[in-house]
């Protein structure tokens, strides 16, 4: 991993939920400042990321927001069926946040 930090090792919670019933919320909260400032620094947290995590358009990525008192990355996306909807397999959108975990952060060594 000599190109970056595997996310679960900066990252104290890496969760999904429910933001109403058309939107999932994914969040990210880091243990330390140096975690959350070394991937803040490193520009990864994009609507394009998402997207491409997710495989949806970019424009189904309505936000991305950092929230630095926190130490905290939050993304909303839109969901691919309303919950409760037939063909939803998570009411809560709660198991949503595996894609995630594939985030790997950049060292940042050329800064």
């Amino acid at each position: 991993m000599s190109g970056g930090i595997p996310l679960s090792e900066l990252a104290e919670v890496v969760r999904s939920k429910n933001a109403g019933p058309y939107e999932l919320t994914l969040d990210i909260i880091f243990r330390e400042k140096e975690g959350f400032d070394l991937a803040r620094r490193s520009g990864i947290f994009t609507p394009a990321l998402f997207a491409r995590l997710y495989r949806i358009p970019e424009d189904r990525v309505l936000r991305v927001i950092e929230f630095p008192a926190a130490l905290a990355v939050k993304a909303t996306i839109v969901r691919p069926c309303a919950s409760g909807d037939l063909g939803d397999s998570d009411v809560y959108g709660a198991q949503q946040h595996g894609p995630l975990l594939d985030i790997v952060v950049p060292r940042g060594e050329s800064e």
